[in-house]
């Protein structure tokens, strides 16, 4: 995988596209590695911050789940092997994360951070 920051601008349905930086995206992982990925932006108003998942050969994009201000969700088949975290509150630069561990063959995908308004 790349280590160079990525942009990777999304569009959601309630969410306007807006540029994020993510450390890495693609992940090529051994069984039982840990891997974080970081992603972090620059609108201060912008309070959520969700994660998916594409699987090679997939055009779907699965959500893991999603930051609030500092309350994690995460999708039920998600939480044994996946950890939301950050803080996005306050009036500075906003920053998560996303940590794969204890990995399983199937954890090796593209992954995307994306950015809107706390509803």
């Amino acid at each position: 995988f790349s280590q160079n920051d990525l942009l990777s601008p999304l569009l959601l349905s309630g969410c306007l596209g807006l540029d994020v930086r993510q450390s890495v995206s693609d992940l090529i992982m051994k069984p039982g590695d840990e891997e974080q990925i970081s992603c972090s932006h620059d609108r201060t108003d912008y309070r959520q911050m969700l994660w998916y998942q594409q699987s090679p050969g997939d055009t779907a994009m699965k959500l893991i789940g999603y930051l609030n201000f500092k309350a994690s969700t995460m999708e039920e088949s998600y939480k044994d092997h996946f950890i939301i975290s950050g803080d996005l509150g306050g009036n500075t630069a906003k920053n998560g994360s996303l940590v794969v561990r204890g990995v399983k063959q199937e954890h090796s995908a593209v992954y995307y951070c994306a950015a809107c308004e706390a509803r």
